[in-house]
Protein backbone atom coordinates (compact mmCIF):
# COMPACT_ATOMS: atom_id res chain seq x y z
CA UNK A 1 0.00 0.00 0.00
CA UNK A 2 1.29 3.32 -1.24
CA UNK A 3 2.21 6.18 1.75
CA UNK A 4 -0.02 8.86 1.72
CA UNK A 5 1.67 11.86 0.69
CA UNK A 6 0.58 15.45 2.62
CA UNK A 7 1.03 17.51 -0.03
CA UNK A 8 -0.99 20.53 1.20
CA UNK A 9 0.31 20.02 4.81
CA UNK A 10 3.53 21.83 5.17
CA UNK A 11 5.99 20.85 8.39
CA UNK A 12 7.98 23.92 8.46
CA UNK A 13 11.61 22.94 9.25
CA UNK A 14 13.83 24.31 11.96
CA UNK A 15 11.33 26.01 13.36
CA UNK A 16 10.21 24.93 16.90
CA UNK A 17 8.07 26.87 20.26
CA UNK A 18 7.74 25.81 23.48
CA UNK A 19 4.24 23.85 23.87
CA UNK A 20 4.75 24.34 27.89
CA UNK A 21 5.19 27.86 27.74
CA UNK A 22 2.33 28.11 25.36
CA UNK A 23 0.19 26.58 27.00
CA UNK A 24 1.04 28.66 30.57
CA UNK A 25 0.59 31.56 28.71
CA UNK A 26 -2.35 30.56 27.00
CA UNK A 27 -4.01 29.84 30.79
CA UNK A 28 -3.50 33.11 31.85
CA UNK A 29 -4.87 34.71 28.51
CA UNK A 30 -8.23 32.45 29.33
CA UNK A 31 -8.16 33.76 32.60
CA UNK A 32 -9.24 37.20 31.18
CA UNK A 33 -10.66 36.71 27.76
CA UNK A 34 -13.31 34.52 27.04
CA UNK A 35 -13.27 32.30 22.91
CA UNK A 36 -15.90 35.00 20.77
CA UNK A 37 -18.43 32.43 18.88
CA UNK A 38 -18.92 34.61 16.22
CA UNK A 39 -21.86 33.33 15.65
CA UNK A 40 -20.51 29.84 14.76
CA UNK A 41 -21.48 26.68 16.67
CA UNK A 42 -18.77 25.43 18.69
CA UNK A 43 -15.99 27.54 17.68
CA UNK A 44 -14.25 30.25 19.22
CA UNK A 45 -11.33 33.09 18.13
CA UNK A 46 -9.19 35.26 20.41
CA UNK A 47 -7.16 37.83 17.86
CA UNK A 48 -3.84 37.98 18.78
CA UNK A 49 -3.06 41.24 16.13
CA UNK A 50 -5.24 43.95 14.72
CA UNK A 51 -4.86 47.05 12.62
CA UNK A 52 -2.35 49.51 14.70
CA UNK A 53 -4.95 51.76 16.86
CA UNK A 54 -8.24 50.30 15.54
CA UNK A 55 -10.62 48.07 17.98
CA UNK A 56 -12.84 47.27 15.57
CA UNK A 57 -10.44 45.44 13.47
CA UNK A 58 -10.70 42.53 15.64
CA UNK A 59 -14.77 42.34 16.37
CA UNK A 60 -17.61 40.99 14.96
CA UNK A 61 -16.98 39.69 11.06
CA UNK A 62 -13.59 40.91 11.17
CA UNK A 63 -12.66 38.04 13.37
CA UNK A 64 -14.60 35.67 10.89
CA UNK A 65 -13.46 36.71 7.69
CA UNK A 66 -14.22 35.82 4.12
CA UNK A 67 -14.99 32.23 2.68
CA UNK A 68 -16.58 29.81 0.21
CA UNK A 69 -18.38 26.70 1.04
CA UNK A 70 -20.83 24.52 -0.99
CA UNK A 71 -23.94 25.40 1.67
CA UNK A 72 -26.21 22.16 0.18
CA UNK A 73 -26.90 19.91 -2.38
CA UNK A 74 -27.10 22.17 -5.33
CA UNK A 75 -23.28 22.25 -5.17
CA UNK A 76 -22.98 25.68 -5.58
CA UNK A 77 -20.30 27.85 -3.90
CA UNK A 78 -21.76 30.41 -2.30
CA UNK A 79 -19.33 33.22 -0.95
CA UNK A 80 -19.70 34.21 3.20
CA UNK A 81 -18.46 36.88 5.04
CA UNK A 82 -16.70 39.80 4.72
CA UNK A 83 -13.09 41.04 2.14
CA UNK A 84 -10.66 41.81 4.92
CA UNK A 85 -7.23 43.20 4.60
CA UNK A 86 -4.79 41.16 6.03
CA UNK A 87 -1.41 42.88 5.21
CA UNK A 88 -3.17 45.17 7.61
CA UNK A 89 -2.69 43.48 10.15
CA UNK A 90 0.42 44.11 11.69
CA UNK A 91 0.19 45.47 16.17
CA UNK A 92 0.06 42.92 18.87
CA UNK A 93 -3.14 42.94 21.00
CA UNK A 94 -1.97 44.47 24.23
CA UNK A 95 -2.93 41.61 26.28
CA UNK A 96 -0.52 39.68 24.69
CA UNK A 97 2.26 42.23 24.93
CA UNK A 98 4.23 40.34 28.14
CA UNK A 99 3.62 36.99 26.71
CA UNK A 100 5.29 33.90 24.84
CA UNK A 101 3.02 35.10 22.43
CA UNK A 102 4.53 38.23 22.03
CA UNK A 103 7.87 36.28 20.96
CA UNK A 104 6.40 33.62 18.70
CA UNK A 105 4.31 36.30 16.74
CA UNK A 106 7.21 38.27 16.00
CA UNK A 107 9.41 34.93 14.78
CA UNK A 108 6.77 33.90 12.63
CA UNK A 109 6.62 37.46 11.33
CA UNK A 110 10.44 37.56 9.99
CA UNK A 111 10.43 34.50 8.37
CA UNK A 112 6.20 34.99 6.82
CA UNK A 113 4.42 37.66 5.51
CA UNK A 114 1.33 37.48 8.28
CA UNK A 115 -2.32 38.54 8.18
CA UNK A 116 -4.72 38.06 11.00
CA UNK A 117 -3.62 35.87 14.12
CA UNK A 118 -5.95 34.15 16.41
CA UNK A 119 -6.29 31.80 18.70
CA UNK A 120 -9.06 29.08 17.40
CA UNK A 121 -10.72 26.77 19.53
CA UNK A 122 -12.90 23.82 17.82
CA UNK A 123 -15.19 22.37 20.99
CA UNK A 124 -15.63 18.61 21.25
CA UNK A 125 -17.21 16.36 19.08
CA UNK A 126 -17.55 19.01 16.81
CA UNK A 127 -16.70 19.64 13.20
CA UNK A 128 -16.36 22.93 10.94
CA UNK A 129 -18.24 23.68 7.70
CA UNK A 130 -16.73 22.51 4.33
CA UNK A 131 -15.06 25.58 3.13
CA UNK A 132 -12.18 27.61 1.65
CA UNK A 133 -10.41 30.38 2.25
CA UNK A 134 -8.51 33.35 0.26
CA UNK A 135 -5.22 32.19 1.86
CA UNK A 136 -3.19 29.17 3.27
CA UNK A 137 -3.24 29.15 7.13
CA UNK A 138 -0.33 28.76 9.70
CA UNK A 139 -1.33 26.32 12.61
CA UNK A 140 0.65 26.28 16.12
CA UNK A 141 -1.34 23.12 17.81
CA UNK A 142 -1.22 24.14 21.15
CA UNK A 143 -4.23 22.11 23.03
CA UNK A 144 -5.47 18.67 20.94
CA UNK A 145 -6.11 15.31 21.04
CA UNK A 146 -5.80 12.20 18.98
CA UNK A 147 -9.44 12.68 17.33
CA UNK A 148 -8.76 16.03 15.70
CA UNK A 149 -8.01 16.03 11.92
CA UNK A 150 -7.61 18.39 9.41
CA UNK A 151 -9.14 17.15 5.91
CA UNK A 152 -7.96 19.07 3.25
CA UNK A 153 -10.21 17.72 0.07
CA UNK A 154 -9.90 14.19 0.89
CA UNK A 155 -6.74 13.52 2.80
CA UNK A 156 -6.75 14.21 6.88
CA UNK A 157 -3.98 14.65 8.81
CA UNK A 158 -3.48 14.93 12.86
CA UNK A 159 -1.57 18.04 13.87
CA UNK A 160 0.68 16.91 16.88
CA UNK A 161 0.54 19.69 20.16
CA UNK A 162 4.49 19.33 19.89
CA UNK A 163 5.70 23.01 18.83
CA UNK A 164 6.28 22.55 15.82
CA UNK A 165 4.48 25.14 13.12
CA UNK A 166 2.39 23.39 9.66
CA UNK A 167 1.47 25.66 6.91
CA UNK A 168 -2.41 23.98 5.60
CA UNK A 169 -3.15 24.64 1.98
CA UNK A 170 -6.92 26.45 3.00
CA UNK A 171 -7.17 27.97 -0.67
CA UNK A 172 -8.60 24.51 -1.51
CA UNK A 173 -11.92 22.65 0.17
CA UNK A 174 -11.14 21.55 3.68
CA UNK A 175 -12.79 21.30 7.61
CA UNK A 176 -11.17 20.73 10.90
CA UNK A 177 -13.03 17.98 13.04
CA UNK A 178 -12.63 17.46 16.48
CA UNK A 179 -14.14 13.86 17.82
CA UNK A 180 -12.21 14.00 21.02
CA UNK A 181 -13.93 14.85 24.58
CA UNK A 182 -11.69 17.84 25.43
CA UNK A 183 -11.12 21.22 23.26
CA UNK A 184 -8.85 21.95 20.58
CA UNK A 185 -6.96 25.02 20.37
CA UNK A 186 -4.55 26.02 18.06
CA UNK A 187 -2.97 29.44 16.79
CA UNK A 188 -3.72 30.21 13.23
CA UNK A 189 -2.64 33.02 10.81
CA UNK A 190 -3.10 33.99 7.50
CA UNK A 191 -0.06 33.66 5.21
CA UNK A 192 -0.05 35.63 2.19
CA UNK A 193 2.49 34.05 0.36
CA UNK A 194 1.49 30.48 -0.57
CA UNK A 195 4.40 28.33 -0.05
CA UNK A 196 2.17 25.56 -2.39
CA UNK A 197 1.85 25.20 -6.16
CA UNK A 198 -1.90 24.88 -6.90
Amino acid sequence: MAATIFKDFYEVPNLNFDISKLREDLDKILKNKNFNSLGITHFGAIPINQIPNDESSIKGNNVRGKYWTIADETGKEVSRDVDIDESKYTQLVPEFEKTYFKEVFEKLRERYKLGRVRLLLKEPRSTLSWHKDPECRLHIPIITNKGCSMVIENVAKHLPANGKVWITNNTKYHNFFNGGEQARIHLVACVLESPFKN
